[in-house]
Order: C-alpha cells, then structure tokens, then sequence
C-alpha cells in the first residue's frame, strides 16, 4: 500500500498498538505483576495470623468471665463468685441491676489521702464564704444584663439562695436504714470518683473499693458510715463518707471558664487543684418558668468514641437543680426524684481486639503507596532508555501514549487495591468488613488516580531509575511513618486549628493516611462496641475528616495531572524538544496550511563564516536559499537553513559552537553521509534533526514541516536507527516490527506482509529468530533490527547513525543491501566512521569538522578533488633504500616520502607529473639492479581525502 494512500495513523490505531505492546511486554513479566497484586495478599494473611494469636491469647481462662487464674500459676477457678470487673465485656447479663444515678466522676481518680485532706479543710472552706477552693461544690452566677433595678436584683438574689438552700438535702438521721438505697439516694446528692468509660452494665461504684460520697449541706466530724446493700442476691459491702457542698456565686461567664479549668490536674492539694463539680446559669429562671444552663468540665475524653466522661453524670445534676426549684416553689415537701439506672440486657461475648484497625493507618499507608514506586520507576525507565522518545520519533503523538499508559496504570492499581479489599474481607479483617464499601471503593478511586498523577508529575524531574526509586521508597516509608507519629497528633489534638490540617493533607502521602485512620478508628470503635463502621451519613460529622480528604484528593488529582502533561511538553525535563511555554493556545486557532518559509535576516546571521566557506559548501548554500525562495513544494525531502547549535559554557569556560550555521538540501531518493572525527558535531546535527534538542538559530525543513514547531507531523513520516538499540528486551523482533508498523498505520494482511519482508531483509526470519526475546539476541542482531524498524512502514525520512557497527562483514553486506533498496523512495542522512560503507552506499558525503562541513560531494569527485595523487609502495633491502629514493625522484621530482620502515618506503606521486606506464616501466628496469620484494601504485582513497580534509580544517581552525 502506498503511503500516501495509507495516509497518518488515527488516534485510535496508535492507541491500539500501544495498549497490544503494553499487553505482550507485561505477559512477559507476569511473575512481577503477580508478585505485586500478591503482595497485599500475603499482608492480609499475615495480619490474620497475627489477629488468631491475639484472639487465642484473649480466649484464655483469666479473660473469660467468672474466671480467675492465680498469679503464680495453677488451675484457673470458674464461677460467677470469682468474675471481677475487668471481665464485664465478656460476662452475660441478662437482667442488669438497677443503679442509683450518681453525680459524675472525679476525673484524677483521687486516693483516700487526699480526700482525708479535703475533709480536714472544710472548716477553712465554710468561714472563706468566696473561696474558690472547695471540691465537688455548686457555685451559681447571673448576668447584671438581667436585672433591671434594685427590686428585682432583690427578688433574684432571694430566688436564687432559695434554690441553692434546697439542693443538698440531709440524709434522714445520722445512722440511715440502707436496704432501701435506691428510695435514699434518690433524695440526697450521691457521688462517686470511680470512672465508668471502660465498663458496661456494671456501676463501678458499687463493685470496687472506692466510697460513695454523699454531699450534705452539713458534714459531721464524726460521720463514718459502712453499711451493705443486696444487689440482685449479690450482698456489696459500702463506705460511706460525707462531703460538705458550698454554693458560691460567680457574676460572669469568663470567670465560671476560669474556675472550672484553672489548674486542672494540678498541684498536689485542695487548695490548689481549684477543680469544680458543676455550675448553673439559671438565665430568666422565674416562678413562672425554669430554663437553666449546666456547666460542667468536659476535658476527659472517651477515645473510642468522643463521649465525655462527665456527661455520663449530668442527668443526676439537672435532677437536683429541678429538684431544688421546685421545692421553692412548690414547698419542701415536693421531690423530683430520679431513682435509678438501667442497663439493656447483655449476652456473654469474648474480649475483641481487632489488630487490623489498630495498625491500619500505618500498614496500610505503606502497601497503598507500594505502587508509587513501581509506575515511577516504569516511567522513568522508558525515559532514561529513551524508549519514550524512541517511540515518539516513530509518529506516537502525546494523546495515545499518555491515555493508554495512565489507563494501564489504573487497572493494575485497581487491580491490587480490589485484591487487597476483597481478601482482606474474604479473610475476616474488620477494617475493611465494618466500613461501608461504597465510601472505600470512592475512597480508593480517588487516591489511585491521585497517585498515578503524582508518579507521571514526579517522573519529569527525574532520569535515573535507580535515583526515582530510591527516593519513591524514601517518599513511602516517610509519608507513613510522619502520619502515625506526627499527623495523628495534630488529628486528635482537638485545639490544634483545623485548617493547618487540611495544609498537610496537600501532601497526597499524608491524606491517604488521614483517610486509613478514618477508617481504622471506625471500625475499631464498630467492633469494640459491636457496631457497624463508617456510613456515609458519618462524612458529616465535623470530626469525621474523610470528606475533607476525599475533596483535597480529588481537587490535586485535577490540579496535578495537567501540570505533568505540561512541564513534560513545555520543558527540558520530558526528555524530548521543548515546546512554547504557550503551546496549548494552539489547540484554539485555526490550523493553517504548512508551506516553506522565506529566509528571515536571521539566516545571513554570520556573512563573515559564509565568505570563507569552500566553494562547494558555498554552493550548497545557495541552493537552499533558492529553495526557501521559491514558493510551494520542491523533490528536496530535507532542507536545512543556516541552522546552529550553541552549548553555554559552564564553569568559566567560553560556549561551545557544536553546529555553525549548517545549511543542506537533501532530495528524495538520495543517501547523505556525515562523516567527521568525534566531537566534530555529527549527534548534535541529528538529534536537532530528530527533535532531542532545539536548534539555537536557523532551522531545518522536513517534507515542508518546521523542526522548530511541527516535530509531531515530522515523525509521523520519519525513521530513526539511533546509535545505541533502544529496545524492549522482553519484546521479540517480530513484536517490535509489529508495533512500529502500526504505529506508521500498516494494519491487517499489509501489516503482517511488510514485518516478514522485513524480518527477512535483515536475516531474523530463518530459524525462528524472529520470534526470540531481544533480551536473548547478538549486539549484531540487535543492529539488524534497528535498521529494519527505522524502515517499517516506508518512512520519506530516514536518520542512520553508524547501522553497521558491530556487524560481521557477510551481514554488514547484507544490510549494504538492504539501505540500497530502501534509498530509492526516500532520503536518508547516514553517518559512519568506515570510509566503505560511505563509499557503498551514499550518493553525496558530507566531511564535517568543528561543526560546519569541509566539502560536499560524490566520493568520487571528492578523491578527485583532495586526491590528486598517488601512493607508490616499494620494499627492498635495507642497503637499497636509497636507490629506490633516487628511482621515485627521477619519476616525480616532488614526490613526499610519507612511510618508512626497515626497507618498506611509501610515497606520494603528483598526477600531473606522472604516468602509470612510466611508473610500470621504471619498475621493470629496477628489478634487474635491485632485490625488490614488493612494490605497489593506489589511487588516492577516500579515508585519505578524509584525513587530508580534516587535519586541514583543524590545523586552520587552530591558526585561527
């Protein structure tokens, strides 16, 4: 099929040769991608070990309820008379007691010392009537901002004493009857400094050591009260004490803030702890209508589920204000009493640990973020073996690689993160069976595009595997371990401010470990307490940060995947030719037609480099000139504009001039070779050419396209044998052929017909050969296949730098043959260091030196041109060098000795003063007087006239 007819590949055909040549190149590496899929798997069976040795450890004996073990070893004794309070979340309650509703904890779980002390105080206490100083006392305050004059300041103050009269009522007589407890400490003030958070169905108070306090207005000296109760035919033995309540008044709520938080949890006496029971605000509480506000302090908090410690108390504190004011106003005879509390009933179950939730939101960080090294480092594979950039001078435009690349991406990601949820669920763990799979699965989603967009953004600044991976891992290790031991802190510290948290979740390490722990606290408070996980009606919890999470996720995931599609095009660090920082405003213009440019003043930039140029070279320039001139499209495939190439100098040293102001106009049909010595400036006029680097001025014209601004419509029509194989080496020869040939839009029978020609062309087809791994073939082989992939699908275009190197010289032939062949139709620039191959196989050579060529050329009109002589070789004896000298100088006055070795003498003979048969008669003569081994007469060749041309130019470019 013609090419022109076959016309550029469409979106959808290069999309699909990328997607089958992913698909082969993963198939071959099947074991890492199972690994990596596996590896959550082998994490969740791991976990589950871990999670049957805890529960078998939680199953023993000493946890069960009615069980107790000796300490010192031994059979372990059942039976409900040996259950303690630590097994209550394993014991059977199927009728809870009835309990008398108590005044909250003492948060410091003080010791019987210091309450000793406390009591010793109270005298002190009731003649400092404004001392701050007492514990578990009311103290009362109003607002001035309601009293309106004196009267009724008079009426609320009486109100007010009256109501705080009334709320310590005294016990019935110093010795009281307790076998109906319930009926007497619903009418008294009963206490307790036992803390309730870590029991269910069980009041502490009444099955540990501690007293129940009763707070009366008036506290004997001498009160000491033991007495025992019968709880459901389980008899408890009680101490009782006393504590005495003082009402105080506060005026505003700045100082109520301050009396109950001042010095909490401090000093070592009453004094100087200054903690509070409750306060009251009783607002526009009147005869007519009670409204009150219960102040209380709330800093002890339950971390299984946020639940205030003190609020478990409060009910028996509004049961005593309410009870207060109504007795004032309705007489003392009037109670509200609030007799008891009941639990639900209770099945025995087993103590539950869930080691999963515990250790999820470090664990699970790291196996999330595993794949983040793995893309980063395919990424920057393909760019630091140029794969990527080999693959785009094939005619691979953006939109394919990057569609198919991020989708290949999301399905192993999707792949590894469904493996890791539905094992882990499959096995049992709560982290993932608790939570609502809807919000995980968005949750997931979510973060796995995030971080395909971080691993595609984090590759451009990157072109060593071995520097990506090690800092990817670094990245990993550290995000994880600065979440569990930094960020948890900032999450559960409720004062650190909200918004600063939302700063560090930017990070995308920080916000996967934000929404894990979410995760993990849920579940782990779900099993404890025997509920469900994370709901989506808990996303509007304001403590719940996950929705903040998945917001901040999903706004960089938007943020950060065109931010890498950008720097990779519009800078130095994608690796290829750097576009107009402004390059995406193109895509909103209308496209306008590709034609040949007139030469701007730009191009006659150097006059003073153009008048000393070889007539030749000076020629070649005017042709260009004349090309760019004339309007419309000429035969010259190729054509290049004054184009120059500066590297600035680093370190003090001055700019190196790697191309000047190069100008050549290449038809179609026609070989070009470069020939120059290393560091002459070869690889920069190519990889301008093939669009690795940007030319610094002039440009160059490929089939009318501009290297400067069309390198995408260029490579769509070029071919490029790179110096050093860029190839896959888990692919075979034929994949690779497959592949670019799709790339060049050769589909079904014409596809297949043009990867066997050339598989045979090149020698890969016999054998077998061609379906080999790379990985497995000679460097020669490699070479081979190079050269067949630059011409798959009939590129007009085609780069060669050194194709035969490293070929033996049957194959080296063999592949002479093949660009033979391919030259016809289309141009190619060749570049070689064997003066054979360049005579072989190039219609013009090109000798370049310092940048800039020397002289252009056929071979033969070059060895014509710099060759006019020859090279005569004579070997004799030592003692006859001199004759055959004399001989060579009657034949050629000015003839160059140029080799001299033990009778071996080489020299060079002018063309204008010598003729072969004079040469051949005079040798005939000489034998006859001398002993001549060997002699010889060769025309000049071409690797003379190149190391003529060369030390000419330098020895110049040094006077100069």
């Amino acid at each position: 099929m013609e090419p022109s007819l076959r016309g550029t590949a469409s979106f959808s055909t290069q999309a699909n040769a990328l997607l089958r040549k992913n698909l082969t190149f993963q198939k071959r590496n099947l074991k890492t991608n199972v690994g990596i899929v596996a590896f959550p798997v082998m994490l969740c069976v791991i976990l589950v070990v871990l999670q049957g040795v805890i529960d078998h450890e939680l199953d023993k004996p000493e946890y069960r309820c009615g069980c107790t073990c000796p300490s010192g070893g031994g059979a372990c004794v059942c039976g409900p008379q040996h259950s303690t309070l630590d097994q209550v979340g394993t014991c059977a309650i199927p009728r809870p007691p009835r309990w008398p509703a108590l005044l909250r904890p003492e948060p410091l779980a003080r010791p019987r010392k210091f309450l000793d002390i406390l009591l010793n105080n109270l005298v002190w206490a009731l003649s400092g009537w404004c001392s701050t100083s007492q514990l578990f006392f009311f103290f009362f305050f109003f607002w001035l901002k309601y009293l309106n004059n004196n009267f009724s300041f008079l009426l609320f103050f009486s109100m007010l004493t009256g109501i705080a009269g009334r709320l310590f009522t005294p016990i019935p007589s110093s010795s009281p009857n307790f076998s109906d407890f319930l009926n007497i400490l619903a009418n008294v003030i009963p206490g307790t400094d036992t803390i309730p958070q870590f029991t269910e169905y069980i009041e502490p108070a009444f099955v540990s050591d501690r007293p129940l306090y009763l707070i009366q207005p008036q506290c004997l000296p001498s009160f000491n009260l033991s007495v025992s109760v019968d709880i459901d035919n389980f008899p408890i033995q009680l101490d009782v004490e006393c504590v005495q309540g003082l009402s105080l008044w506060r005026n505003s709520s700045s100082a109520i803030n301050g009396d109950l938080y001042k010095g909490y949890r401090q000093g070592n006496t009453a004094r100087e702890t200054n903690e509070f029971l409750t306060a009251y605000d009783f607002l526009d509480t009147s005869e007519n209508g009670f409204n009150v506000n219960i102040w209380y302090n709330s800093t002890y908090k339950n971390d299984t589920g946020y639940v205030s410690i003190a609020l478990l108390r409060v009910p028996r504190s509004l049961n005593a204000a309410s009870s207060a004011f109504l007795k004032l106003f309705k007489g003392d005879g009037l109670a509200m009493q609030l007799e008891y509390v009941k639990e639900m009933p209770k099945p025995a179950t087993k103590s539950r640990f869930d080691f999963s939730s515990l250790l999820g939101a470090l664990f699970f960080t790291w196996i999330i973020e595993l794949l983040f090294p793995v893309i980063l480092t395919y990424l920057v594979y393909e760019k630091q073996q140029k794969l990527k950039l080999m693959m785009k001078m094939h005619g691979l435009k953006d939109g394919p690689y990057w569609m198919i690349s991020y989708a290949y991406f999301f399905c192993l990601s999707a792949l590894y993160m469904i493996c890791f949820v539905i094992f882990g669920s499959i096995v049992g763990l709560k982290f993932f069976k608790l939570n609502d799979y809807g919000i995980q699965v968005v949750f997931y989603f979510i973060y796995i595009n995030l971080q395909i967009a971080l691993a595609f953004l984090a590759a451009t600044f990157f072109s060593s595997v071995k520097t990506a991976t090690v800092l990817g891992y670094i990245y990993v290790f550290g995000s994880g371990l600065l979440g569990e031991f930094l960020l948890r802190f900032f999450v559960e510290d409720t004062s650190f401010p909200r918004g600063w948290i939302i700063v560090i979740e930017l990070v995308p390490g920080f916000s996967l470990w934000r929404g894990l722990y979410e995760f993990a606290q849920y579940a782990f408070m779900g099993n404890n307490m025997g509920t469900s996980g994370m709901r989506w009606k808990d996303l509007s919890d304001p403590i719940n940060g996950m929705k903040n999470v998945m917001i901040v996720m999903t706004v960089e995931w938007v943020v950060l995947l065109p931010l890498a599609y950008y720097l990779d095009q519009a800078s130095s660090l994608g690796g290829g030719m750097r576009k107009d920082p402004l390059f995406f405003l193109r895509y909103f213009q209308k496209k306008r037609s590709l034609s040949w440019r007139r030469p701007s003043l730009a191009s006659q930039g150097s006059k003073v480099a153009v008048d000393m140029e070889k007539p030749d070279v000076a020629q070649e320039r005017e042709v260009v000139e004349q090309l760019l001139a004339e309007s419309g499209r000429t035969s010259h495939a190729i054509v290049c504009n004054n184009l120059k190439k500066v590297y600035p100098g680093r370190d003090g040293n001055p700019d190196k001039l790697a191309v000047r102001g190069l100008a050549l106009a290449l038809p179609q049909g026609q070989c070009f070779g470069m020939l120059g010595p290393n560091g002459a400036g070869k690889t920069s006029f190519i990889n301008m050419m093939i669009g690795l680097i940007t030319p610094s001025s002039g440009t160059a014209y490929v089939q009318g396209l501009d290297i400067r601004t069309s390198m995408d419509e260029i490579y769509t029509s070029m071919g490029v044998c790179p110096q050093h194989d860029l190839l896959w080496e888990t692919l075979t020869g034929r994949e690779h052929l497959l592949f670019y040939g799709r790339l060049k839009n050769l589909k079904g029978g014409a596809l297949m017909q043009a990867v066997e020609e050339s598989l045979k062309s090149v020698n890969l087809f016999h054998g077998g050969v061609g379906d080999k791994q790379v990985g497995k073939y000679s460097g020669g082989m490699k070479r081979r296949l190079s050269v067949a992939i630059s011409l798959i699908g009939d590129p007009k275009v085609v780069y060669m730098d050194e194709p035969s190197t490293g070929l033996d010289p049957a194959s080296r032939n063999n592949l002479w043959n093949v660009v033979k062949r391919a030259k016809r139709d289309r141009a190619i620039i060749l570049t070689t260091h064997s003066m054979e191959e360049a005579e072989v196989l190039c219609d013009r050579l090109g000798i370049f030196v310092d940048g800039s060529f020397q002289c252009l050329g056929n071979p033969t009109e070059l060895k014509a041109r710099y060759g006019g002589s020859y090279v005569f070789t004579m070997t004799t004896s030592s003692d006859e060098e001199a004759e055959v000298e004399s001989l060579v100088r009657r034949l050629s006055p000015s003839a160059n000795k140029i080799y001299h070795i033990s009778g071996t003498q080489k020299f060079e003979l002018s063309k204008q003063e010598v003729r072969i048969a004079d040469v051949f008669r005079a040798v005939e003569s000489a034998k006859s007087k001398l002993k001549i081994y060997a002699w010889g007469l060769a025309d000049t060749t071409l690797e003379d006239v190149f190391i003529k041309v060369a030390k000419e130019a330098q020895s110049f470019n040094v006077l100069s």
